[in-house]
């Protein structure tokens, strides 16, 4: 009786252990299909195109591959025209991140202040929120045509006398990776003001009635209340923005295809693979884009957690 009451015992047990297990595995036999999904379109292409960075004559070539190492990771980062792409592009992304910090700050505390009225408002945001809703490629069209030696702009500082004769924007060595990168920051700062309006709504006005009771000015409660309170969204905006401007490729492409000086990374990998043909280089270039935006994600999701916490 004692040993039929033990078994009954296990075997209830063993149950309920299965029954939780069930319940565990239940939410990823749920998640399996997008899981699956996620390696086929993510990580096989990863893993391939990693794999491809060790290798010579692959894809379109009648050789069979030939294993090489690092070999093609120190030619690409030995080569002069990659050292430039990489500093365009570090140049592109780190002007766009303080401009975008800077413009969309300053419009945000505008919209927030109490200078402007309801109505007035709603109007600037709806005009400072218009570059966002256009995707890239109108972004560019639109900025050739203003960019063009015989566009609006050159008119306009033509007849103000801000420049002696017509300038070829998007075509001029000097100017373009400037011109491109202003394009980036006109098309980009609404992400930024509307993450920062939406921190400064979040911001007690308790703080700052306390901080004009101990006599703090308006730099004071800035400096010393505002920045603060919008420190994580700072950080994860700067991140985020900086891995989306390292890869770059719609807007660049379409303005000056990577010509005049403005090669940058993106642009520098495309042409490897379809202009030159030489997939492997272009592999090794993908996987290096790869290490620089993972290791400023890693970072993002560090800030975040601590935001968390």
């Amino acid at each position: 009786m004692i040993g039929a009451t033990q078994g009954e015992i296990a075997g209830a047990t063993n149950n309920i252990s299965w029954d939780q297990r069930k319940r565990k595995l239940l939410p990823y036999a749920y998640l399996s299909p997008t899981l699956l999904l996620l390696a086929v379109l993510t990580v096989v292409p990863i893993v391939t195109v990693f794999l491809y960075s060790f290798f010579d004559n692959v894809i379109v070539n009648p050789n069979q591959p030939k294993f090489v190492g690092l070999e093609n990771y120190v030619d690409a980062l030995s080569h002069r025209k990659f050292r430039a792409a990489l500093g365009n592009t570090l140049y592109f992304a780190v002007a766009s991140v303080v401009a975008h910090f800077v413009i969309g700050l300053a419009f945000a505390l505008l919209l927030n202040s109490r200078l402007l009225g309801a109505n007035v408002k709603a109007l600037f945001r709806v005009v400072y929120i218009l570059p966002w809703v256009f995707t890239a490629s109108i972004i560019a069209i639109l900025w050739r045509l203003l960019l063009n030696p015989h566009g609006v702009v050159n008119y306009v500082l033509l007849e103000l006398g801000l420049v002696p004769e017509l300038l070829e924007w998007l075509s001029d060595r000097d100017l373009a990776i400037h011109a491109v990168t202003f394009i980036n920051i006109w098309s980009g700062y609404p992400f930024y003001l509307v993450s920062f309006l939406a921190g400064l709504q979040g911001i007690p006005d308790d703080l700052y009635e306390a901080g004009r009771v101990d006599g703090a000015n308006t730099w004071q409660l800035f400096r010393f209340i505002t920045l603060p309170q919008l420190k994580p969204i700072i950080i994860s905006l700067a991140l985020l923005d900086f891995i989306w401007t390292i890869h770059q490729f719609t807007l660049v492409w379409m303005t000056t295809g990577g010509g005049s000086n403005s090669e940058v990374l993106s642009t520098y990998t495309y042409k490897a693979a379809f202009s030159s043909y030489e997939f492997s280089e272009a592999a090794t270039l993908a996987m290096v884009i790869l290490a620089i935006c993972t290791f400023f994600g890693i970072f993002y999701v560090r800030s975040q957690r601590m935001a968390d916490e």
